[in-house]
């Protein structure tokens, strides 16, 4: 993946919630992604599931001036994996 961005207070509470790094979206290899417009950000977000070590991950992002700025970064359950994935195998 390229090189992402974040805000380092995001990254502090990602860190607290998640236990994972925003700036490890860096290693990320997005498998699918698709448009998050389950509600009105006032931007155009993404979710991404892939993986992070060799585990699904899900990461929230968006585009600004062209780079990819992370807002989330988390284990994905089985269950998002077997929805937005199929060809994944679970």
């Amino acid at each position: 993946m390229t090189a992402i961005e974040f805000d380092p207070a995001k990254d502090e509470g990602n860190i607290a919630k998640h236990g994972v790094s925003l700036s490890r979206a860096s290693d990320f290899e997005i498998l699918h992604y698709v448009e998050d417009d389950r509600t009105d950000y006032g931007e155009t977000r993404y979710r991404a599931w892939g993986l992070l070590d060799d585990k699904w991950h899900c990461l929230a992002f968006t585009v600004r001036n062209g780079r990819i700025r992370a807002i989330s970064l988390r284990r994905a359950s089985t269950k998002e994996i077997e929805r937005h994935v199929p060809e994944s195998g679970f």
